[in-house]
């Protein structure tokens, strides 16, 4: 049985993105996992990679953070969550904010859960 679950690697994920360091967060994103972001789909370590650095360039000082978590599925293998995400971040100076709704899916693999796949769309209007 893995050392955390899928619900310890959501309250890491959720706590470590706010580094703005995505060596930090490459033990809970499996090599091969795809991001659906509201700009693309981003395929891989590297691509997810240049997706995440591209955000914290433009949202500096950005907080993050994972509210109303709801699993939907849950074995010994796999795990999928909903929830709400949130974030507080300067633009161009200036104090910006928002939220919208996410996915993500984990798999447990060689005894360690890691996110397959996440997907983060708007909040609908």
């Amino acid at each position: 049985m893995a050392a955390i679950g899928p619900e310890g690697v959501m309250e890491r994920y959720g706590s470590l993105i706010n580094e703005h360091r995505f060596e930090v967060l490459l033990p809970l994103i499996a090599p091969d996992a795809v991001f659906w972001f509201n700009d693309g789909s981003h395929a891989g370590i590297t691509a997810i990679a240049q997706a995440f650095e591209s955000v914290w360039a433009v949202l500096r000082d950005e907080s993050y953070w994972l509210e109303d978590l709801h699993w939907l599925a849950r074995d010994d293998r796999a795990a999928a969550c909903i929830y709400r995400f949130c974030w507080t971040a300067t633009i161009n100076g200036r104090a910006a904010s928002g939220s919208g709704r996410g996915t993500t899916v984990l798999q447990c693999r060689a005894q360690a859960w890691q996110i397959v796949h996440e997907h983060l769309s708007a909040a609908p209007g």
